[in-house]
């Protein structure tokens, strides 16, 4: 028995698809301004905690927000860039959902 493939494509199901990875585009890049932003929270207290507390070694309470904040900023750049690439991965599979349920 010999089955054949439709060639033709459902073209309501590549525009939801087109439509759901250009959502998921937008939310990483939400995500992404989540961090910076977080992480400027963090630098923001490290420069502003020497007028908050009359301590001499406010070093000691600067640091660790300064350390913070760059840990949130790479994160936030190395789990953008991620992302961005399981993203583009995901993109190229758009309209050939019956190859793969097919073989």
């Amino acid at each position: 028995m010999e089955t054949t493939v439709d060639n033709s494509i459902n073209k309501d199901l590549i525009l939801r698809e087109r439509l759901a990875i250009q959502r998921t585009k937008m939310a990483n890049q939400t995500t992404f301004l989540s961090f910076v932003r977080t992480s400027l929270y963090f630098l923001v207290a490290g420069l502003s905690i020497k007028s908050l507390l009359h301590v001499e070694n406010n070093r000691f309470f600067e640091i660790p927000f300064f350390i913070i904040s760059a840990i949130l900023f790479v994160t936030g750049i190395i789990n953008y860039f991620r992302q961005k690439k399981l993203i583009a991965d995901s993109e190229k599979h758009v309209g050939d959902y019956k190859i793969e349920y097919l073989q």
